[in-house]
């Protein structure tokens, strides 16, 4: 089926997708791109940069973990983390980083570029194996968020598995993303659809079974997801478009990124108890 998949060019739409489907085209999609994914954007995302999105806001600025020096002797999870690139930083800072990501391929490419300090584990967000009070930080890149149908429920377990107080920080598109095409020259700069239509992205095969999903949501939908998961906002970090880079990816480009968002940091802590 996979083959059969790869040779068909699926058909983009907007229709509704719940948890189940998400995760399975969330899987298969992965472990079918990851190589082309590592060898296009490899370079840029480096084997042990922890980088929050395509502007490239490098944690090692930005701080949003916590202070210099603060991640030593930390137990950290990375949802969504890939070939791991940021774990392996978080690593080379003295902490405990565990590595999950819903794709066996992203993973086994983590382990090809090196998985010293690193706790690799293939897993749902949804439905996290670890025991209450785990970590004391949580962090996700681009990962797992706007891929499932039910944000709340990861919330929520990354709620259970953080110790009292535990900082819980997450990048994902910007959600003004979904009011513009997805393209990174001028014609990516036009309204082209209601920034309120939460209807998700899903491109489809033959059979009409969804191959990728990507779900939006608002700001204020996100905010209120992060207040059901548990967690208080703290901050919320739109990075400015840097002038020393000049590549494209995707709908990301210098010249859309100068005038729009495009990504959205969400800076929370764990709350006394799940809402």
């Amino acid at each position: 089926m996979d083959e059969m998949i790869q040779d068909y060019e699926p058909q983009a739409t907007r229709r509704d997708a719940g948890d189940a489907e998400s995760s399975r085209a969330s899987r298969g999609w992965w472990d079918r791109n990851a190589d082309e994914y590592q060898s296009e954007h490899g370079g840029f995302l480096g084997d042990d940069r922890f980088v929050w999105g395509p502007e490239g806001l490098d944690e090692a600025e930005a701080g949003l973990l916590g202070p210099a020096g603060s991640l030593r002797g930390l137990d950290v999870l990375e949802i969504g983390a890939g070939a791991a690139q940021c774990s392996r930083w978080l690593a080379a800072q003295g902490a405990r980083p565990v590595a999950l990501d819903l794709s066996h391929r992203q993973l086994q490419h983590a382990l090809r570029i090196g998985a010293d300090g690193l706790w690799p584990v293939q897993a749902d967000a949804g439905a996290l194996p670890f025991r209450d009070g785990s970590f004391d930080l949580a962090c996700s890149a681009y990962g797992a968020v706007p891929f499932v149908a039910d944000p709340v429920r990861v919330f929520r377990e990354v709620w259970r598995v953080l110790r009292p107080g535990g900082r819980w920080v997450f990048s994902v598109t910007h959600p003004i993303r979904w009011a513009f095409p997805d393209e990174p020259g001028p014609e990516g700069l036009t309204v082209a659809s209601s920034y309120f239509d939460r209807t998700p992205y899903v491109e489809q095969d033959e059979q009409g079974r969804a191959v990728y999903v990507e779900h939006h949501r608002t700001i204020g939908d996100r905010v209120r997801e992060v207040v059901a998961g548990g967690f208080r906002l703290v901050d919320l970090v739109e990075p400015e478009w840097p002038a020393w880079n000049g590549q494209e990816w995707g709908g990301w480009s210098p010249l859309r990124g100068n005038l729009l968002p495009g990504t959205a940091i969400f800076v929370c802590e764990r709350g006394e108890r799940a809402a």
